[in-house]
């Protein structure tokens, strides 16, 4: 019998817009060292597909089953996925990840994501080309365009959900200088040796969105594209 890691402290299922949800959960990092960590569910009719997977609550489940049925979970950013196995396994539910995507660890992908294969059909698939591992992030074509990233792009208006050690943690780490915040350690650990990424964030910021949801801190609502601009500017300048 497959063990699986327990649900974390978590907060309430919410509408980011036209049938987009997202739910602020958590993950140790180490003692005292516990940040948000975000999942993305996109319902298209009663179908529900999860980005990040974080796993609920019994009390969480119970609310997710009244929006649809789980069918699918899409693994993007390379460094999440440790609540897949969960909700593969539970809700018999599709596994999606680039060619190559998916790490040892994680489960066998059963669809490999292109932008001719998503999971569903408002959406476009970004792939980054310089990073040294394989990333992408969704732009689901609702509320004027949606961006979900993994640890690639992150909004850190505070650090609330985060314990005193981890407050300052974050804060060292950089996660709080701009609104669309590049994540530093991702950042660094992408990098090629004597590359830059530079090349793969202007393409991202030329896409249609108004929105995004990383895969920690907070939705950015309304003003993501002219912060990621500004960020963009900032950071390779």
């Amino acid at each position: 019998m497959p063990t699986y890691p327990a649900a974390a402290a978590h907060g309430p299922i919410e509408l980011i817009a036209n049938d987009v949800f997202w739910v602020r959960g958590s993950i140790g990092l180490g003692p005292g060292l516990r940040i948000t960590r975000n999942m993305v569910i996109v319902r298209s009719g009663d179908t529900l597909t999860l980005i990040h997977a974080v796993r609920l609550s019994p009390e969480g489940e119970a609310e997710l089953h009244k929006l649809g049925t789980v069918k699918n979970v899409v693994k993007a950013a390379h460094a999440h996925g440790q609540d897949d196995a969960y909700y593969l396994d539970k809700f018999d539910a599709t596994y999606w990840a680039l060619p190559k995507g998916a790490r040892d660890q994680d489960p066998k992908v059963q669809q490999e994501l292109s932008d001719e294969n998503l999971p569903f059909d408002d959406a476009k698939l970004f792939e980054f080309r310089e990073t040294k591992e394989k990333e992408a992030v969704l732009l689901v074509e609702r509320g004027d365009g949606i961006l979900i990233a993994g640890d690639a792009l992150q909004h850190w208006p505070d650090t609330s959900g985060c314990p005193l050690p981890a407050k300052l943690v974050v804060r060292l780490m950089g996660f709080l200088k701009y609104r669309a915040q590049i994540g530093p350690p991702w950042r660094k650990a992408m990098t090629p040796e004597a590359g830059t990424l530079h090349s793969d964030f202007q393409r991202l910021a030329d896409l249609d969105f108004v929105h995004f949801v990383g895969a920690h801190g907070q939705p950015l609502m309304n003003t993501a594209k002219q912060d990621l601009k500004t960020t963009i500017e900032a950071t390779f300048s």
